[in-house]
Formats: C-alpha cells, sequence, structure tokens
C-alpha cells in the first residue's frame, strides 16, 4: 500500500510540476486568455483547494499510515500547509474572501522551507540545526524518478498553488459560481 501511495504521489508530482511549467509558459507568452488557462483560472480556488486537501492527506498519511515521522522542517512546512485546507475551504463557501494574497504569502513561505529541505536532502547544504533533533531532515523515505522526495512533493505543491493563485480572477470572490 505504500509502495502504492508512493508512485500515485509521485505520478501527481511530476504532472505538476508540467502544470506549472505549462502556466509559465502561457504566462510568459501572454497566453493568459486561452481556452485551457480561462478553464483553469475559473476554477483555481476549487483547484488549489483540492490541492490543499491532497496535499494535507498525503502528509498525514506518510506521518500516520506509513509511519514515516515528520522532521523538523516538515513541521515548518505543515505549519504553512494545514491552514490552507481551511481558509480555501472557506472562500469557496463564499464565507470568505480576498484570501488570494494570504494563501500566497503562506505557499511562499512553506515554499522557502521546502527549497531548503531539498537543498539538505540532496546534499547542497548542511544540516544546521536541524541536524540535531530525533528525525534527520536529510533522511530521505521516498526517491521516485531520480528526484521527488517528500520534500520535492512539497514544495511542488507550495509553487502549484502559488501558480493557481497567480492565474486566478482577481477581481472576483473565491466562493463565485460554488454555492
Amino acid at each position: 500500500m505504500i509502495e502504492a501511495a508512493n508512485i500515485i504521489f509521485s505520478l501527481l508530482t511530476v504532472l505538476s510540476e508540467l502544470f506549472i511549467l505549462a502556466v509559465l509558459i502561457a504566462l510568459f507568452l501572454k497566453k493568459r486568455d486561452s481556452k485551457p488557462l480561462a478553464f483553469l483560472a475559473k476554477h483555481a480556488y476549487l483547484l488549489a483547494f483540492l490541492v490543499v486537501l491532497g496535499a494535507t492527506a498525503g502528509s498525514l498519511f506518510y506521518s500516520e499510515v506509513a509511519g514515516y515521522e515528520p522532521c523538523k522542517l516538515c513541521w515548518f512546512q505543515r505549519i504553512f500547509l494545514f491552514p490552507q485546507v481551511i481558509i480555501l475551504g472557506l472562500a469557496l463557501l463564499g464565507k470568505a474572501s480576498e484570501v488570494r494574497s494570504i494563501v500566497v504569502a503562506l505557499s511562499a513561505i512553506g515554499a522557502l522551507f521546502a527549497v531548503y529541505h531539498n537543498l539538505l536532502q540532496f546534499g547542497l547544504v548542511s544540516g544546521g540545526w536541524c541536524a540535531s533533533t530525533a528525525v534527520s531532515c536529510a533522511q530521505r523515505f521516498v526517491l521516485a524518478f531520480g528526484y521527488v522526495t517528500i520534500p520535492v512533493m512539497s514544495l511542488t505543491v507550495f509553487l502549484l498553488i502559488i501558480a493557481l493563485m497567480i492565474i486566478s480572477p482577481k477581481t472576483s470572490r473565491a466562493g463565485d459560481g460554488y454555492k
């Protein structure tokens, strides 16, 4: 079951990275009004909610089902991920508006922790303050396709959420159309 979950989460990570790349190319080419991007922009909050919900479930799966104890950096990333389930959920229900900047800020800070975690796991920086904890931040529980680790998954989720918020309409409320 854990191996199947690793494959599924790793495939979703690669697909998400391709999506982020496609969004960046579309924005670079100024194709914001293209039909696929317009469709994704219209549903950006719903997609971001589903991404955050899936990432939260995946994070809890790894710690509670697979038994992978989260390291200090994993906990910091969770701090910036978990609240987004509630924030985006409320936005979809029309109970909160203008959450875009909050979601981007949380994701940007989470992404910074994920970048450092990736640099640590791939041996590009030393452990520093994380080396003294019970669970090493450098330990890899998952390695798929030669590069997908849990911190890579985390970084991808944060960047995907930022990409979705970038393409989301700036003037509409998140819950419009979902009531």
